[in-house]
């Protein structure tokens, strides 16, 4: 079980007007909490002990809603002066990460476990000897608020690839993953989108997927919202 995990939180949130502009994206609240506070138990619930949070739009008012948290230990990085993309957000974090793998969630990701918690599952199906990174997909069937032709295929062996132009793919990448850092050798300065890794990895053979167990819900707009809602009430 990884120790340590970064929670994207910088992103400007733009589709979730009207909340965007005095309440950060992390902090919208679904069912009476924050989309935030969601991701951060669910690892605390694991085992995780560390969880560096990146900041940007309205980050006073998420280091503020953080400082509460005893669990896990929040360490915050800090991009209020130049948004870095998930890539760049991450590689810039590496050095508050450590050395070994470590959990990524995207700050607004919301889902229903299963039997088993989906972070343990990933953690109990990762390989670091083959694997760069293991990512979370849920299949778009069932998904709630998502109308998306997909991310992703999955080979018989778990390897994924990407969806081709003009192709219709079952998963979705669901906001969470396990990462090595060598996932990042060699990444570049600055700025830059974390798909980029991926489709590395995925080239050399070291991109792999894991079902999620349990319902997926695309919190992006504030429709979705009310659709988060209403799942979770009827769970």
């Amino acid at each position: 079980m990884p120790k340590s995990a970064i929670v994207l939180a910088a992103g400007l949130g733009t589709r979730m007007r009207p909340h965007n502009g005095h309440i950060p994206k992390p902090l919208v609240q679904i069912g009476g909490k924050s989309l935030i506070d969601y991701c951060l138990d669910r690892l605390a619930d694991a085992g995780v002990e560390r969880a560096v949070v990146n900041v940007h739009h309205l980050a006073d008012a998420i280091e503020q809603h953080l400082a509460a948290r005893t669990r896990p230990q929040i360490v915050i990085s800090d991009e209020r002066s130049v948004l870095l993309g998930t890539g760049g957000g991450i590689k810039k974090a590496l050095p508050l990460l450590g050395d070994a793998a470590f959990f990524l969630v995207n700050s607004d990701t919301v889902w229903l476990d299963g039997v088993k918690s989906n972070v343990a599952r990933l953690a109990d199906a990762f390989d670091p000897q083959a694997m760069d990174a293991l990512l979370l997909l849920a299949p778009t069937a069932g998904s709630i608020g998502y109308a998306g032709r997909g991310d992703f295929a999955m080979l018989a062996d778990g390897r994924v690839r990407r969806r081709g132009e003009g192709e219709v793919v079952p998963f979705v990448y669901a906001g969470a993953a396990i990462l090595t850092p060598s996932l990042f050798a060699g990444a570049p300065d600055g700025a830059f989108p974390l798909t980029t890794l991926f489709d590395r990895a995925g080239a050399a053979g070291r991109l792999f997927g894991l079902r999620l167990e349990g319902v997926w819900m695309h919190v992006g707009t504030p429709e979705a919202v009310a659709a988060a809602e209403a799942a979770l009430a009827a769970r």
